[in-house]
């Protein structure tokens, strides 16, 4: 219902702006008259439709590059909704939680919601792989005792410096290992897109198969985001500020055959991660300019070398100064982000 009325209200404003050059307003409530069966749905989903509508407008016009709103397809659109609390139609229980028309729904509570946190709303989607997960969101008063007292003491500091391979090495030296999940399951995803592959598209065998390869890709995407969670918590609670380097991981993933590897290591989801569990603690996550000759530049006596190959990984200056190419990068945006907070 909600792709629906998502893409009839799409439709009637690209034409009544065809003929008379103006933008047509219109609410889901208008379309319910003609197609009745939009009454059995919440209301407040299909409102929330037409805000999601108007959002794609407003970003077309700040940022045409964005491209135009498309129509939403029945086959590869995200499915899912959203719907806000009124008069108690949303409630959390012990296993499950009631929401609106589709009344009492079995769920697995994975966390225990604190005292004086109100639901605002809550979104449901179905997974590519069949499961159903509920995101709500909490709206609480901030307490000043949460955020640690930072002042009147050094800051904790470190730099990282991303890895192609092991996702990112830090300036203490360490490095963070990371398992290259995607890597360790391409045998067995490509085994099952051949499968589905040689299935007739539409068939019930095409569809058990899909199924098959979603998992897959489900259980990869599950296994970086709990090491993406477990490391920017770690690096939150022992550090005071995190430097980082401002990348252009698109750009990355498109040079250099690098398309993999970049993906599998989600460094921008580490990165998002990273930033509101700093700030949430009163920290601060620092981003280097991407132009910053973090690698090329000796972090003992200064000096920037003019040429520095990809595979030369050992970094060695004339002053003597002899380190690993990627933690000699860590130390110099340590340096340097220390240098953008002083100023």
């Amino acid at each position: 219902s909600c792709r629906f009325i998502y893409n009839q209200m799409l439709s009637d404003k690209m034409e009544e702006y065809k003929k008379t050059g103006k933008m047509l307003k219109t609410t889901p409530a208008a379309y319910k008259k003609e197609f009745s069966w939009l009454k059995e749905v919440d209301s407040l989903a299909l409102a929330n439709v037409q805000l999601h509508l108007e959002r794609a407008y407003r970003n077309f016009f700040e940022r045409p590059e964005i491209g135009f709103p498309k129509f939403k397809s029945k086959h590869h659109s995200r499915n899912a909704y959203t719907t806000n609390l009124v008069n108690g139609n949303i409630r959390l229980l012990e296993n499950g939680i009631k929401l609106p028309k589709a009344g009492v729904v079995k769920a697995k509570i994975h966390r225990q919601i604190p005292e004086g946190f109100g639901i605002k709303a809550v979104t449901v989607r179905r997974q590519p792989s069949g499961k159903y997960y509920v995101s709500i969101l909490f709206e609480y008063c901030a307490d000043e005792n949460q955020v640690r007292d930072r002042e009147g003491r050094e800051l904790k500091v470190i730099g990282i410096d991303y890895a192609m391979h092991g996702l990112a090495v830090f300036s203490d030296g360490s490095k963070c290992e990371y398992p290259d999940y995607y890597r360790r399951s391409e045998k067995r995803l490509n085994r099952e897109q051949r499968k589905l592959s040689r299935c007739k598209c539409g068939s019930s065998n095409y569809r058990k198969q899909k199924k098959k390869v979603a998992l897959c890709h489900e259980k990869v995407k599950n296994q970086r985001r709990d090491f993406h969670h477990k490391l920017s918590r770690k690096l939150a609670d022992e550090y005071d500020v995190v430097a980082v380097e401002d990348l252009n991981m698109k750009a990355m993933s498109r040079s250099l055959n690098f398309g993999k590897s970049v993906a599998d290591n989600g460094y921008g989801m580490l990165l998002n991660m990273l930033s509101y569990k700093l700030e949430d603690r009163g920290g601060q996550l620092v981003k280097v300019d991407r132009f910053f000759p973090s690698s090329k530049r000796c972090s003992k006596c200064g000096k920037v070398k003019q040429v520095l190959p990809l595979s030369e990984r050992v970094y060695r200056c004339e002053c003597g100064y002899i380190n690993d190419r990627d933690v000699n990068a860590a130390i110099n945006i340590r340096k340097e982000a220390l240098r953008l907070l002083s100023a």
